[in-house]
């Protein structure tokens, strides 16, 4: 098997596709049976009695390594889409680029299976030295195709239940056990193909505390730019995950340093200095998701006004300097007007909703006014009659932790989310297929406990 390092220094990885992998046995890694979902050992036992290769793969095995309880559990096979849904009929087809399988469990659990696949053409390249962004569409392939195809060395790894081993293709577990992130194939190439890696190799780096390789650190360093070609969902979709990750102020240090952050919120780049010692935006920040991170990692869900609220107050604070303003209550309206116009002009390209700003300038504009208010320990008739008196309070005392002041107890945060969460959710009824009926989800029949109907059948026309 190659290592980490010939994979990383070729521009092309086709000629390691015969080579064999590494195979860990049970008594070399710390990956048990127990630890792994009972409905992905049945997908597991499924396959395998059906004659199918099918390993569970990516971060599943990677959390299963570290000693993490893995958020999903997902399986890659060389199993077809419809041979999936023939031998699944509590499943559906999803995907538009790459057609995957879910299975569903009873519980709200899914198990999401994808066919073996490769590279394209153009992610292997072709030679003329010319770099796109976003390849075509991949192809059915093989394992060893499907692990060098996959973003970095930790999350390629295969476990197999026929013999309980880890199948390891590009060095991920010497990554794993050396506390190392690094990007498959040539980081430049890989990088320039899709630029969101980038945002994936700080993520792994932050949260599982790994150092990140040096080409693949110069590589992110030198292509940061490309960032801004890739769309608007996937970037806020990648920065949704990062703050709610549990390890956001290690996420904003690296991406800082490596200047990924500046690149998609350009509006911190005047306030974050290259003296760091010197940046109290800086210190403002990392404390703030300090906070968010202690909350996140006891599961509790802080509404999302509020967290972009958190990211975003440094830098208002180092435009507008209205934290320790002494406000009154008319001029806090006047500084969330003031807000709002700075956000339509500097966050226009990450097409946030006019709600979603509405109430962050909200949140930051009365920050001054809750600080003036905490010192003499009144609170105001008006100002608790408000609807945004709890949003507000949250969001100030979790600055006030920020500062060093008193931890804001875990019931109250969950208490104040809950509620915010449920203003947030528009009375309707429920939606219909243009037919008229339910939607089209599996169905479970209540008389057999153990049995699975299928997909709701859907009546047609008559013939």
């Amino acid at each position: 098997m190659p290592t980490a390092s010939e994979i990383e220094k070729n521009t092309s990885v086709q000629h390691f596709y015969d080579t064999a992998p590494r195979i860990i046995p049970r008594s070399d890694h710390p990956i048990s049976r127990k630890n792994i979902d009972r409905e992905a050992l049945k997908v597991l036992y499924r396959l395998r009695d059906a004659g199918h290769v099918a390993f569970l793969v990516g971060g599943g095995v990677r959390d299963l390594y570290l000693g993490k309880t893995p958020k999903d559990f997902d399986i890659s096979t060389d199993a077809r889409p419809g041979q999936l849904r023939k031998l699944f009929k509590n499943s559906r087809l999803i995907g538009r680029r790459f057609r995957l399988v879910q299975v569903f469990f009873r519980g709200g659990k899914i198990i999401e299976v994808s066919t073996f696949r490769k590279r394209s053409e153009f992610d292997e390249g072709n030679g003329d030295g010319t770099d796109k962004v976003l390849a075509a569409n991949n192809t059915f392939g093989s394992p060893v195709e499907d692990a060098f195809r996959r973003d970095l060395t930790i999350n390629s790894l295969f476990y197999e239940i026929q013999n309980f081993t880890i199948i390891d293709y590009t060095g991920g577990v010497e990554d794993l056990d050396k506390g190392i992130i690094r990007i498959i194939g040539n980081p430049e190439r890989r990088i320039t193909r899709d630029p969101v890696r980038m945002m994936r190799v700080i993520r792994h780096a932050a949260r599982n505390n790994f150092a990140i390789e040096d080409n693949t650190w110069r590589a992110i360093r030198e292509h940061r730019e490309k960032l801004r070609l890739c769309p608007v969902s996937r970037i806020r979709d990648e920065f949704t995950k990062d703050l709610r990750g549990g390890a956001s102020k290690s996420w904003a240090k690296l991406a800082i340093d490596s200047g990924l952050l500046v690149v998609v919120f350009p509006f911190y780049e005047n306030h974050l200095t290259e003296d760091v010692s010197s940046s109290t935006t800086r210190k403002l920040l990392l404390d703030l998701l300090a906070v968010a991170d202690r909350i996140h990692k006891h599961g509790i869900k802080i509404p999302e006004d509020i967290l972009l609220a958190l990211f975003l107050l440094p830098w208002i604070e180092a435009e507008m300097h209205l934290i320790d303003a002494d406000l009154k209550s008319s001029e806090a309206y006047r500084y969330s007007r003031e807000i709002r116009e700075k956000m339509n002009r500097n966050l226009e390209h990450l097409s946030i909703k006019r709600g979603l700003k509405e109430s962050i300038s909200t949140l930051t504009a009365n920050l001054s006014l809750f600080r003036q208010f905490s010192k003499s320990k009144k609170w105001p008739k008006w100002l608790r009659r408000k609807s945004y008196y709890n949003s507000c309070m949250l969001f100030f005392r979790m600055y006030r932790e920020s500062q060093g002041g008193h931890r804001v107890d875990l019931s109250t945060i969950a208490s104040i989310a809950a509620d915010t969460a449920a203003k947030h959710v528009k009375p309707g009824r429920k939606r219909k297929n243009r037919r008229g009926y339910g939607g089209g989800g599996p169905a479970f029949t209540s008389k057999n406990r153990n049995g699975i109907f299928g997909l709701k059948k859907r009546p047609g026309k008559r013939k």
